[in-house]
């Protein structure tokens, strides 16, 4: 069997777009803490159809609904942790349910960063001042451990917006048996929401040698190009890039402001493939269609 690795080395790989953006498309309102993990409970076939939209785009990473899936959320909202277990596991099933046939695809199990378990703001600023190195490492070990344990290709360690957690996530990953990404999220085209210089956060990831490609998501489009040379700087690993539509997100209010763009130009995909990027994707407010040109205009790379 294919690795999602190998599949790096031999190519560009298109990954998926925004999940949630997709859902709500179809009419599915996910402005509560749970966010697109409480359909794994309430509607699943809206998850596989999701998934499946993706895939049918030409899409070849199917990145779960286990974002915002944490013990301690789901905890909150009345779940045991055998039934959060449960439902990280589904996760994994319900984009599996998805994948074609005929084609080499993968799933990446998401684990979003250690702010979704408190939904307050927190997932933009990476402002972890009220947590200690252990909690975070608690929950995110907790994550890691039942996703892996669902057998996904890989693990989509995503939209991580501070150092200090990269550092633990650094060493939660050699703890596991799996191949992972790492990608951050940015607040401008040198530093994470926190302010660490990305470089800095690649290299403390990366410092035990366990991810297979490290990149950015859920950033404006602008900032990438910097960012890309930033993270070549700091490692030979491939690069991963899967950018949002660049609105602002309002997280007091669940919903988004300003202007964005509904997909990329093909110029921008050059420019990010030229600047190292092999794997690209899309993140909020990315659907189908821009999924769909970035999957016709890698063709050219095959």
């Amino acid at each position: 069997m294919s690795t999602f690795a190998g599949a790096l080395a031999s190519g560009l790989v298109v990954l998926d777009g925004g999940l949630a953006t997709e859902i709500e498309a179809h009419g599915h309102d996910l402005r509560d803490d749970l966010w697109s993990a409480r359909l794994l409970r309430d509607d699943p076939a809206a998850i596989v159809a999701a998934h499946r939209a993706y895939f049918d785009a030409g899409a070849e990473v199917a990145i779960t609904a286990s974002y915002h899936a944490s013990y301690a959320g789901f905890a909150r909202a009345g779940f045991s942790d055998e039934e959060t277990t449960g439902l990280l596991a589904r996760s994994v099933e319900l984009a599996r349910e998805a994948q074609p046939t005929g084609r080499q695809t993968f799933v990446a199990a998401s684990v979003g960063l250690f702010g979704v378990v408190w939904a307050n703001g927190s997932e933009y600023t990476g402002d972890y001042a009220d947590a200690t190195d252990e909690m975070i490492a608690t929950e995110q070990r907790a994550r890691i451990v039942a996703l892996a344990a669902a057998s996904p290709d890989l693990l989509a360690i995503e939209t991580i917006p501070s150092g200090r957690e990269a550092a633990i996530l650094g060493e939660l990953l050699t703890e596991v048996d799996v191949e992972a990404w790492v990608t951050f999220c940015c607040r401008d085209g040198d530093h994470l929401s926190d302010g660490t210089p990305l470089d800095e956060a690649i290299r403390a990831v990366t410092r035990i040698g366990r991810p297979v490609a490290v990149g950015v998501n859920c950033t404006p489009p602008q900032h990438i190009a910097s960012l890309l040379d930033r993270a070549r700087s700091a490692t030979d690993l491939p690069l991963v890039v899967y950018p949002n539509w660049g609105r602002v997100w309002d997280g007091d209010a669940y919903e988004w402001h300003g202007a964005g763009i509904e997909g990329f130009a093909t110029g921008l995909l050059d420019d990010w493939r030229s600047r190292g990027a092999v794997a690209i994707g899309g993140c909020c407010g990315i659907g189908p269609t821009a999924i769909a040109d970035i999957a016709a205009w890698a063709q050219a790379f095959r």
